[in-house]
């Protein structure tokens, strides 16, 4: 799958979480996805930047524009090396959070992306990938 072009951005304050949603807007553009998709993908990055700023004390966001057979599409993969997730599955439901949110970020993310991959590994940190395609 060729990769059309791959930026990554720093993550270590809110000002950052502003750069990249307007990088992935850019990005989701220039791919040509619906508005809809871009909303789609630009909310899911927002909320899983957050994340990474507030969970994991920063990190990193690697924006690829991808095309394959037939379709376009954006692929983000967070990084950050924070205290890490002990429990995905939990973490994942709605309501569930450590902090003073509404419990909506991963499990929204999911809902938004078209591709949703997470590990992670307490003391070591969290890496999330999402993905948006056109049909």
């Amino acid at each position: 799958m060729p990769t059309l072009s791959d930026e990554k951005l720093a993550l270590g304050s809110s000002a950052d979480i502003v750069v990249l949603r307007q990088a992935v807007r850019a990005a989701a553009v220039e791919m040509r996805l619906s508005l809809v998709d871009q909303t789609k993908i630009v909310t899911a990055a927002s909320e899983l930047a957050r994340n990474a700023l507030n969970y994991g004390g920063g990190g990193t966001c690697r924006i690829e524009s991808l095309l394959e057979t037939g379709r376009r599409g954006l692929r983000l993969t967070f990084e950050d090396q924070g205290p890490g997730i002990p429990d995905i599955e939990r973490a994942l439901k709605d309501g569930f959070t450590t902090g003073n949110g509404l419990g909506l970020g991963l499990g929204g993310a999911r809902r938004l992306s078209s591709e949703f991959a997470i590990e992670s590994r307490p003391g070591e940190g969290t890496k999330v990938t999402i993905a948006r395609w056109t049909s």
